[in-house]
């Protein structure tokens, strides 16, 4: 298993930028791929990131693609996720979630940190 523990939310102006920090511990040796998703009230979980944990090949959904950056640090055991030019529609909790394997689903999951853009 995988520990996650996100961090970095909060309340920002639409068009402001915030940072989300993800710390994975425990088998990260075997992780094969870390998303970022997004649940807001109301609505269903929706991904939102991928990034490769060997060899960095990255993911976005259309939403976010141009605004937010996937990026990690293997070393530190730390995914990050880059958000700028935020709208209010970001506004979600946001979790982190590691996979396995290539052939696995997202089977460990973060607390998620609460996100919140206001216009």
């Amino acid at each position: 298993q995988v520990h996650l523990v996100e961090s970095g939310g909060g309340l920002v102006q639409a068009g402001g930028s915030l940072r989300l920090s993800c710390a994975a511990s425990g088998r990260t040796f075997s992780t094969y791929q870390m998303g970022w998703f997004r649940q807001a009230p109301g609505k269903e979980r929706e991904f939102v990131a991928a990034i490769r944990w060997s060899g960095g090949s990255t993911y976005y959904s259309d939403s976010v693609k141009g605004r937010f950056t996937i990026s990690k640090d293997n070393a530190k055991n730390m995914v990050y996720l880059e958000m700028n030019s935020l709208k209010p529609e970001d506004t979600a909790v946001y979790y982190c979630a590691a996979r396995l394997g290539a052939l696995s689903e997202y089977g460990n999951w973060g607390q998620g940190t609460q996100v919140t853009v206001s216009s």
